[in-house]
Formats: structure tokens, C-alpha cells, sequence
């Protein structure tokens, strides 16, 4: 195999998530194909540890406590300037009447014709206690999504309502170029005739048919990311040995309709093994067809079936977001010390890179759900223990902290809110992180439990994000 050394692959892509840098090693990252390695002078991302909890970005500043608007209580650490608002706590009466369910994950905003934006919410509940809304998939299963409406101007939520029901842990997914989003079931549970393991689509008004993709798959799906240009679908697994799929459907905005699933190979290797792979790496990737993307009980895996073929391995793939035709995926637990990988795919060169491995749980303890913020910053939700944080990227690649969850409800618990009960959540992970479109005004997130949605909102424009 020859080296490397064209200038594209010594400088920043013109379609590059950072825009002025690129998240990439020091000198001395391999490029994997055919087998073999080749060294390339890449530029260098900041590896630094953090000094302290309350190290942060040096462009956004330290991060203080702030309250929340709605209750009063200082759910989070911002830094100055940042400001938020809290809506859709667990069992707040969503305007159709229901309660809100819990376990708040997965999200994406989109926006209206008015300018006022929808925001359509996962919720990962795994129980078998009834669907909380109809038309439902199982009508036992109580995951699903639930559907906000937010001004941006006035910084307000208007309404709520139950959108999808009859599902096991909606865990996250992804919004589509049509406007609709894509929910994803992570799980692989059987409840009587039901199989789960799917993905759903759910519109941005009313409800979603509850009608499983079975083309797309069934496997413990995390979440997924639109090639606009093609209609192409990207998909993460959430599992100890994961795969990476594409989904080509035969019409790129009517799923239903079906498509081909395949999973992504190193080329010229056999099951190649990302999960010790540093910061710096490179891959000339390939696809191979899964055969049978919808097996039944005692047939053999959708991995599996890839990884006999020469698929390439990932440890929990989860996160997955499309900015500027390339695709950014997280690995929770890959890496050198296992605190995680984000991964940038090229669909266009096919070439995928590894942009950083975190070498320490206190820089990086798990990323999950990702994001890209209108000016090309990235966004990580923590899924780890301990304090959880929202973490950046800036545009030269350093790593910082830029919220802290600091959820602590009294033991008088939240006035108006009987199912949260009092005690700490500052270990509840981060979920859900997605900007308003194109403005970028509003950075909305969830912190899972207790279940509550945040609407944040300050100077971006003096950062990264």
C-alpha cells in the first residue's frame, strides 16, 4: 500500500465539521486499508486533562450556577451570559390531556413555516405497561415519542402531544432532509407476536402510523444520520460488538417502500477491530449487503451476518448526526482507555477517520447522543458516572466542558410535579442535544432522569458552538 501524502489529506476538508481545523491526532496516525499502515503529518487536537470540575471553554469562559427560568431551581452551570428554560418534566399534562412519560432521550428540531419550531422527543421506557397513545405497535409497549412546539422569538413552549407509542426504548435517531424523524428501538425484545428492534418514522405534526421500517433493519438500533445529496441512511448499533449499516432505499423520502441494508468493512481487512483505535486513524471503507435484515428467533444476528462477511467492528455505537454531507458517529465505549471515539465518515471519498479517542474519563467519560450546531461546532452529551456534562468541540479541536447537570430537587420536591421525587440527578445522563436550524438561537437537551427538557439559550457567537 503507498502512503498518503496528497494535500487533501494533510488539510481540512472545505466540507469539514470545524471549519477552521480539523479534530485529527498528532503526527503519526495510521491509514488502514489493504491490510497496511502508513503514517501522516496531521494536525494536533488538544489532549489535555482537565485541572478541575470547573475547567471549561477558553472562549465561553468558566461555567456558574444558573437557575432555570421556569421553577426557579439551579438545574445546571452555564457559563456567563447562558441562560435556559425547562419544560416537559415527567408527568406534566402535555396539552392533548397525557401525562408526559419519562426516560427522555433522543431529539430533533425543525422548523415551521411560522418560524416557530417542533421538536419531536424520545422517550426510552422498556416497560410492557401499555401504549400511551394510538395507533400503537404493541399495544403493551410504553416507548415512543412525544412532540413539542417552541417560539424562538419568545423563548416560550406552546404545546405537547403524544406522537408514537407501542415501542421498546426509543433511545434516539434522527431527523430526515423531508422533515420527518426517524425513532429508533434499541432493543431486540420479543413480546408475543411483536419483534421489536426497529425504526419508526414519526411526522412533525400529528402522530406517526406506528408502521416498523423492517428494511432498515433489526437490530438494537441507536441512532441515524441522512445523506441529503443521496437519501443514503447511516445507523449505529448500540452493543458490545457493533456494526456501522447504510440504508438505500428505493425512494430516498418514502421508506415504507423499502431499500437494501448494508454494513460497513475496512477494506482489504477481515472484521477489522476499531475499538482500541486512537485519535489520528484512517479508513478506506467499503459496503458489503446484510442478507436477512429482519431475522427472527434463532437466526443469525444482523452483525453476525456481517462480521462473517469481513464487517468492521465498533464498540456501542450510538450518537449519529449529518453536517455539510459528512457523517459524524460516537463509539461510547471505544478507545485506548474504552471513555469513547468519534468517528467522521466521507460518503463521497469513502473514507472514514477517527477524530478523537478520549485518553481520560475526566476529559471525556462516555459521549452519547452528538450534534452539530449551525456554526459547525459539535455538541456531546455525556453517558458516563459521576458529575455529567455537555461537552464542545471548538474549531482547532480542543475539548471542553460547557454545561454541568447540577439537578438537585428539594425535599419539598417541584411544586406541581408529584412524580419527581426529591434527591440528586447530577449523574442522569445527557441526551437529546439539538440546535434550532439554520439560527441557531436555542440549544435544546434533556436530562433523562428526572425526564426534563431545557431550552438554552446566550452568546454563541463569542464560542465555539
Amino acid at each position: 500500500m503507498t502512503e498518503e501524502h496528497s494535500s487533501e489529506s494533510l488539510t481540512p476538508s472545505r466540507r469539514g465539521l470545524l471549519r477552521g481545523g480539523t479534530v485529527l491526532a498528532a503526527a503519526g496516525a495510521a491509514v488502514v486499508a489493504g491490510g497496511g499502515t502508513a503514517s501522516a503529518t496531521l494536525g494536533r487536537v488538544s489532549s489535555q486533562s482537565h485541572r478541575g470540575p470547573k475547567d471549561c471553554s477558553p472562549d465561553y469562559g468558566p461555567l456558574y450556577p444558573v437557575k432555570d427560568e421556569t421553577t426557579g431551581l439551579p438545574l445546571l452551570e452555564l457559563p456567563r451570559g447562558f441562560r435556559y428554560v425547562s419544560y416537559g418534566w415527567t408527568g406534566d399534562q402535555m396539552t392533548d390531556g397525557r401525562p408526559t412519560p419519562g426516560a427522555h432521550d433522543g431529539m430533533a428540531a425543525f422548523t415551521r413555516k411560522d418560524g416557530k419550531l417542533t421538536i419531536v422527543r424520545n422517550h426510552e421506557q422498556g416497560g410492557l405497561t401499555g401504549a400511551f397513545v394510538t395507533p400503537a405497535y404493541d399495544p403493551q409497549a410504553n416507548g415512543g415519542t412525544t412532540t413539542l412546539v417552541f417560539d424562538p422569538d419568545k423563548g416560550e413552549f406552546l404545546e405537547s402531544w403524544a406522537s408514537l407509542s407501542g415501542t421498546i426504548r426509543n433511545c434516539a435517531g434522527g431527523p430526515t432532509p423531508w422533515g420527518t424523524w426517524l425513532s429508533c428501538e434499541e432493543t431486540t425484545n420479543i413480546n408475543g407476536d411483536f419483534r421489536h428492534g426497529y425504526v419508526f418514522e414519526v411526522p412533525t405534526s400529528g402522530r406517526s402510523d406506528a408502521v416498523p421500517l423492517k428494511a432498515m433493519g433489526r437490530f438494537s438500533h441507536e441512532a441515524v444520520a441522512v445523506d441529503p445529496r443521496t437519501g443514503y441512511i447511516y445507523l449505529t448499533e448500540d452493543t458490545g460488538r457493533a456494526g456501522f449499516y447504510r440504508f438505500k432505499p428505493k425512494k430516498k423520502d418514502r421508506l415504507a417502500e423499502g431499500g437494501e441494508l448494508e454494513q460497513l468493512v475496512v477494506r482489504g481487512t477481515k472484521t477489522y477491530d476499531t475499538t482500541k483505535d486512537d485519535t489520528g486513524r484512517q479508513y478506506r471503507v467499503a459496503w458489503i449487503k446484510v442478507d436477512n435484515p429482519d431475522p427472527g428467533p434463532g437466526e443469525q444476528a444482523v452483525a453476525e451476518q456481517g462480521f462473517a462477511k469481513g464487517a468492521t467492528i465498533f464498540a456501542r455505537l450510538e450518537g449519529a448526526w449529518e453536517h455539510e454531507g459528512l457523517i459524524y458517529i460516537v463509539s461510547t465505549n471505544g478507545g485506548p482507555v474504552g471513555q469513547g471515539q468519534i468517528f467522521e465518515y466521507d460518503p463521497r471519498e469513502e473514507r472514514m477517520r477517527l477524530l478523537f479517542a478520549s485518553p481520560d474519563r475526566d476529559l471525556l467519560n462516555a459521549p452519547d447522543n452528538i450534534c452539530v450546531s449551525p456554526r459547525g461546532g459539535i455538541v456531546l452529551c455525556e453517558d458516563g458516572d459521576g458529575s455529567e456534562f455537555l461537552h464542545g468541540l471548538t474549531r482547532d479541536g480542543e475539548i471542553f466542558r460547557f454545561a454541568e447537570n447540577t439537578a438537585i430537587i428539594p425535599a419539598g420536591g417541584v411544586p406541581g410535579k408529584p412524580k419527581v421525587p426529591a434527591g440528586s440527578y447530577v449523574s442522569s445522563e445527557w441526551c437529546g442535544a439539538t440546535f434550532e436550524p439554520r439560527k441557531g438561537r436555542w440549544l435544546f437537551a434533556n436530562i433523562q432522569s428526572p425526564g426534563i427538557t431545557l431550552a438554552i439559550t446566550g452568546p454563541w457567537d463569542k464560542g465555539s458552538l
